[in-house]
């Protein structure tokens, strides 16, 4: 998450409320609804603590003239749509949609309620905004980057291991940017010299069967788009360089690998 970008853009987006009616006694309610992670996620005490504390140096301050509900689905498309129409229920100001998953249960069920969104690779092929210049409805909020960035993670996993001649792809076959992500990376590859094996981590079955004989392959690569599905599985944490889960994931890690696990830079890990 662009912390001080994103603040920026919510402090504005309340900023613009009058004056006095923040001296009235009516609290503001925010809600934050975020595509993955969950209470137990470590990364996201931090990212609630940037939240708050730059509400605060605009004025805004939890517990006093406002209130934030937060909903952690856990990249639980089920849950998403349940805490999205809880959101909306309450009647929030404004609610803080973080992550591609988060926008479409939002969208459907408001469009009257303000929604400033952030980690969205492709808001307008995914029919979130009208354009980017001008995003109409009730939407508003920041890329997480250019497609032609995914070129890169082919380039750098060439470069921390030039041996590589296979790279199986994590994505999400069910987002416009998974699908976009896939499509950059698949162009790329062959100027590279590898082979690209996609596995759609929305069937835990096809990650196991894949993922696990990929992984026994020689001169193997991995890159994880950048959506909760894909991230999730295999990135370490911001503080730790073990995986997130110790089933299939734990069968690549001596694999030479690219993802995004924060919007701010690109990880690479190599072992072999």
């Amino acid at each position: 998450m662009r912390r001080r970008e994103f603040i920026t853009l919510l402090g504005g987006t309340m900023a613009a409320w009058p004056l006095g009616a923040r001296t009235q006694e009516r609290i503001r309610r925010v809600g934050v609804l975020t595509g993955a992670g969950g209470p137990n996620d470590e990364e996201a005490p931090a990212r609630k603590a940037a939240l708050e504390q730059g509400l605060e140096r605009a004025g805004w301050v939890e517990g006093g003239n406002l209130r934030i509900d937060y909903r952690f689905p856990a990249a639980n498309p089920e849950a998403t749509r349940r805490y999205a129409a809880e959101l909306v229920a309450l009647a929030p100001d404004v609610i803080i949609s973080s992550g591609t998953a988060s926008m479409a249960p939002l969208l459907q069920a408001t469009r009257t309620v303000p929604i400033v969104f952030v980690n969205v690779a492709d808001p307008v092929g995914a029919g979130f905004v009208d354009s980017l210049a001008r995003p109409g409805g009730n939407v508003t909020g920041f890329l997480q980057f250019e497609y032609s960035l995914s070129g890169k993670w082919v380039e750098l996993l060439k470069e921390i291991a030039p041996r590589v001649t296979r790279v199986a792809v994590l994505r999400d076959p069910t987002v416009t940017s998974g699908i976009g992500q896939f499509a950059v990376v698949q162009s790329v590859a062959p100027s590279a010299g590898m082979e690209v094996v996609p596995i759609n981590v929305r069937d835990p079955a096809e990650i196991e069967r894949r993922f696990g004989a990929f992984a026994n392959s020689a001169n193997g690569g991995v890159i994880a788009t950048a959506s909760a599905q894909a991230v999730s599985p295999c990135a370490p944490s911001r503080n730790s360089t073990k995986s997130r889960c110790s089933g299939v994931c734990q069968l690549g890690r001596s694999l030479p690998a690219t993802y995004p696990p924060n919007p701010k830079l690109t990880i690479a890990v190599t072992t072999r």
